[in-house]
Formats: C-alpha cells, structure tokens, sequence
C-alpha cells in the first residue's frame, strides 16, 4: 500500500503541473531506501505546489505521511504553519491560499474533520489552511474536494492505480523525475535573470567619473561653485539664459567633494553591477542615461541650486530594480527586494531631513529609471504597446518637467539671486538692480537678501540715498543679517550720523564677533574695544 499511496500523491502533481497551470516550489523527496525520517519520526515525504492568481497564490502541499491519532495530526498542521510562514517569499502573492494534503492508508482513528478547515492563525493573517486526508477509505471523496476547492479538473481514474507494483514503480520514478527536472528549470530561468548581461559599462562609468573628478581637482575644486559651474554642473540661468541644457548630462559626471564621489561610485559598482546582469548592456547604459536626465530636469524644476552628481542615474537604477520586481515578484523578494525598498526609504528620509541633498534629482530619477526600464523592458520580452506607452510617458514627463521648471525659476526669489551674484562677479551693477526689482515682486521669503544685494549696487553705483533706503528696509525685514548692520555703519559713519553708526556696528559686532573688519569698524566709530 505505500508504494500506491506515493504514486496517487505524484500523480496527482504531476497532472496539476502539466494540466493546470500550477508550478514545483519545493520538492522534498524520499530516500533512496524509501524513506527519510522528519521530525516527528514518521515516513514522509514532500511537494510544494504554487499557481498565482491576481492577488492570491493557491498553494499545495502535498506530504506522503499517516497519523493515528487527531493531536498528532494537529500537530503536524501548525507545524506545516510555521513551514508556511518561513516560505512567504516563496510564495508569489502576499495572500495565501494553502491546501495542506496528507496521504496515507489510514486516516487517524479519532474525528479529525474539525481541522479540514479553513484554518488560520493569529501569527500568519493573510494564510489560510484547508487540510485533506487522502486515505484508503476516502481517496475519492477527498481528491475531488481538493481538485474543486482549486478549481481544478480531476484526471482520469484519479485514484486507480497499475496492477503491478513493478508498472508503479516505474510510473513513480518517472513522475519524480518530472517534478525534479520541471523545478530545475524552473531555478534555472531564475538565475538566467541574473546572467545576461556582463557589467562592461559599469566600469566605464567608474573610469569616467575618477577622471573627472581628477580634472577637476587638478584644475580647481570640486568643492568650489565656480570650478563646478565651469566644468558643466547644473546651474539653472545658464540652462535658462543661454540654453546650456547640456549642464543636465554633464553634472552627471561631477562629484562635490571626495566622500560625494566614494558614495557614489560605491553605488555604481554594486547597483550598476546587478542592473547591467540583468537588463544587458545596451539597456543598462540607456536606463542609467534617461534616469539620469529624468533626475538632472527634476532638480531643475524644484532646486534652483546649482547641483552635480550621479545620484539621480543611481536612483534611476533603483527604479529598473522596481520594475524587475514588478515583473518577477518572487524572485525579486526572495534575493533582493526588501534591500532596496529599505535604501531607497533611508535615502528619501535622508532627502527631506538635510537641505544639502538634491532629493529632486533622487525621486525624479528613481521615477526616469522605473520608466526607463519600461522602454526597454527586460531582455527576451517584447511588448511594443506597453514599451511605447512607456516611451510617451517619458516625454511627456521630461517636457513637463522642462517648462514647469523655466516658468518655476523665472517665479522664483533664489533664482534670481543667483543671477545677482553672476552679476555681482562680472560688475554689472545695473543688471544686479533689474533682476532684485523683479524678485522683490515676486512672493517669498528672500526679500532681506534681494535688498542687501541691490543696496551694494546701489553703493557702487553712488546711489548712496537709495542704498540707505534698502538696507533700513532688509534690517526690519530679517534683523540677523550681519552685513546689513555693516553697511549702514558705514554709511550713516561717512554721513556723520555717529549715533545711529555707532549703534549698527554694536548690532553686526554682536552677530560676527569672529570678522576682524567689523572689530576694526567697531573700534573706529566708538573709540573704544569691543568688550
């Protein structure tokens, strides 16, 4: 009798891999003396079985094991729980349907019906357990309940077996075979996910990036603005004035610092590594392009800071990651998927909470590269509707992102700021005056800066008058700007207005005690040393 209770079990699997649709999890095979001893010293043996529906994955557990008594039976149930709970990314769906299925000659001399279910725990929420016995007795009775429970169709003569126990035999170890050979296919294709492509461009991203870096610090600082601005970081009133939307692909490549770059290119070797395995090459280099102008156009449309960096590219990768996920759920949990959902909530949070992080340019790349991976989608697939779908996506966003961003900076108090401050370098002050009166009309909270800067143009200018006029009025509109108290020491001193002098240099010495020239002006207009 056993060696018929082990051919109905592989039968039966067999025929649901091949007819309906089901795919081998997890196979536990006996020995090659029959039999392998478990836990609870009994003869067994195991087949996991799994077809995903759209949101739940319907489970079989089939176990070539008998029990006497309805505890022990019991027991083994929350002991297939727990197997269950341990195997969740295995599983395809976050939603469980499992059908636990015991065979055997005899079913447990006690009533064991109350644990056919639908059982659950408290522990494990989303699984739900229905429990057949297979038995002897009621062979008929509990395969057809379990075929229409999964809404499958029963084959033919679902519990007859051969005459011989030769035929059986053979019957058996060509059914294990299948199983076996269906389930190494199976993990095969998994890892050819991760095979098809070599990490060629990955590399060169790195040797481009060091030499870059390199240049730049030979040549300058990549800690300085200006040396930044030079070598084509994203700078907007260049992008916006004299149309340098080259700045987008440049900035790609320069790093602020020595920790941005190690970061980085750290990112790039592991993360650039794993897309390129698994998009190939050609798609790889593409993504990290797309995904890298996707970031560079965000953080033109929200940050009016100059920026530099690979960071948006690197998100752009997380995003291809996402979208490997979202085609190949399992897989993408089982090895990596709770890893990069985690880095990408820590560099998000990380994004909001420091102001230095360009964290437009990080969701607007993770956002690129998730669309990218949709143009290209993943090798061997071809969907040519949902690629172009994918493709129009893309355009639309970066046109969007383009005329939303110039209609944002020119609206913008900072942007215009920065413009000052090109003016200022090249002494163009009647230019630095234009571009305050239009930020000083616009709303926000810079007024105080957009006053102090026209005010030293207006000191250059010899508008001395209308220079009093703006720093008095940036002092009531932000009272810790220490320049300010400088200025107007300085002007109310060269008026002869000792008094109101004397009581501004006190306020900017208060504010920067550390500036030797305010400690100079100080002693000069009071006569005395600052305490």
């Amino acid at each position: 009798m056993y060696l018929a209770e082990a051919y109905r079990m592989y039968r039966l699997a067999v025929h649901l891999v091949e007819k309906e649709g089901f795919e081998v999890l997890h196979l536990h095979q006996l020995s090659s003396e029959g039999y392998e001893v478990s836990q609870f010293h009994q003869r067994t043996g195991e087949i996991w079985l799994e077809r995903s529906g759209k949101r739940t994955s319907t489970v079989i557990r089939f176990a070539h094991r008998g029990f006497d008594w309805k505890n022990q039976l019991k027991q083994a149930v929350e002991h297939v729980f727990q197997q269950a709970g341990a195997m969740r990314r295995k599983f395809e769906k976050r939603q469980v349907e499992l059908h636990n299925v015991y065979v055997a000659e005899y079913a447990p001399v006690d009533e064991w019906e109350e644990l056919k279910g639908p059982l659950k725990l408290k522990q494990h929420p989303q699984l739900q357990m229905n429990v057949y016995y297979i038995s002897a007795e009621e062979k008929m009775e509990e395969t057809s309940r379990l075929f229409s429970a999964v809404d499958a169709s029963l084959p033919k003569n679902p519990v007859d077996t051969p005459v011989s126990e030769e035929e059986m035999e053979e019957d058996v170890r060509k059914y294990r075979i299948y199983l076996a050979d269906s389930l190494a296919k199976r993990q095969e294709a998994a890892e050819q996910l991760f095979t098809f492509g070599k990490p060629f461009f990955t590399y060169i991203l790195l040797a481009v990036n060091l030499l870059v870096f390199f240049l730049l610090e030979r040549n300058g600082s990549s800690t300085s603005v200006e040396d930044l601005i030079d070598f084509g970081a994203k700078y907007n009133p260049a992008i916006i004035a004299d149309g340098e939307w080259w700045r987008i692909i440049t900035s790609m490549f320069l790093h602020i610092g020595f920790l941005h770059l190690f970061m980085n290119m750290l990112a790039v070797y592991y993360i650039g590594s794993l897309v390129e395995r698994i998009f190939g090459s050609f798609r790889f280099i593409v993504i990290y392009f797309l995904a890298g102008i996707g970031g560079g156009l965000a953080s033109f449309a929200f940050s009016a800071n100059v920026s530099a960096g690979a960071s948006g590219a690197l998100f752009g990768l997380f995003g291809a990651l996402l979208f490997f996920g979202l085609l190949h759920k399992r897989i993408f949990f089982q090895t990596m998927g709770m890893n990069v959902l985690v880095l990408i909530g820590i560099n998000i949070v990380f994004g909001f909470s420091i102001q230095q992080i360009d964290n437009a340019a990080h969701l607007g790349g993770l956002f690129a590269g998730f669309i990218a991976a949709g143009v290209c989608n993943m090798p061997k697939r071809r969907k040519l509707g949902k690629q172009l779908i994918a493709a129009i996506v893309y355009a639309a966003s970066l046109y969007g992102l383009v005329h939303y961003g110039i209609e944002q900076n020119r609206s913008s108090q900072s942007y215009h700021l920065i413009l000052i401050e090109e003016h200022l370098q090249q002494e163009d002050y009647q230019q630095v005056v234009e571009s305050a009166n239009v930020g000083l009309d616009l709303e926000g909270d810079m007024d105080a800066a957009l006053l102090f800067q026209r005010s030293y143009a207006y000191i250059e200018m010899g508008e001395t008058e209308l220079a009093l006029e703006d720093l008095e009025r940036s002092i009531e509109a932000e009272n810790t700007l220490p320049e300010a108290y400088y200025n107007l020491a300085l002007l109310y001193y060269g008026d002869g207005r000792i008094s109101e002098a004397e009581h501004m240099i006190e306020t900017a010495y208060r504010l920067r005690p550390e500036d030797s020239s305010f400690r100079e002006l100080y002693e000069e207009i009071t006569g005395d040393a600052p305490d």
